[in-house]
């Protein structure tokens, strides 16, 4: 069975965000091996200087490139990525998992987003919209999409 993981940076503070979480985990149980995985997040000034933003994006970026396991298939969640349609989702991780990945890691970073480091390591850069989400609202997003390829690819009920 495919292994999924969210890497993360920072906790969800609103249980709310975290029940919706655990509920598209709850439904992917049967699709894939799920799982969210939180690094540390760096502690900011409220006015933080450009050399602090890069420090911090350097540190969680060394985080989130110590959690990632080996061998996995890697995909940045930033703004400057691809947008994909829910099909094309549920297309791209039918294909990595038919060339041979049986690890896909979803990455989303902290409210500065990813350090250039983590990004040249994957092998996909997504974004979820042109828009600006919060990154725990993301996080959510991007369970709900997962939940909805694999129902796409299982030919679920879900996606109309």
């Amino acid at each position: 069975m495919l292994a999924v993981t969210v890497l993360c940076v920072g906790r969800l503070k609103e249980r709310w965000w975290t029940e919706a979480c655990e509920e598209y985990g709850k439904r992917l149980k049967g699709s894939c091996q799920f799982r969210i995985v939180e690094v540390e997040e760096e502690r900011m000034p409220d006015k933080a200087a450009a050399a602090h933003i890069r420090h911090t994006l350097e540190k969680e970026g060394q985080r989130l490139l110590d959690a990632l396991p080996k061998g996995a298939f890697v995909i940045a969640m930033c703004i400057e990525g691809r947008q994909y349609t829910s099909e094309a989702l549920a297309s791209a991780i039918e294909e990595a998992a038919v060339n041979g990945f049986g690890h896909l890691v979803f990455i989303i970073g902290g409210s500065w987003g990813l350090s250039e480091e983590v990004k040249k390591t994957a092998k996909l850069r997504l974004s979820m919209s042109a828009m600006t989400f919060p990154h725990q609202l993301a996080r959510v997003m991007l369970c709900e999409q997962l939940y909805r390829a694999f129902q796409i690819n299982g030919g679920g009920k879900y996606h109309k």
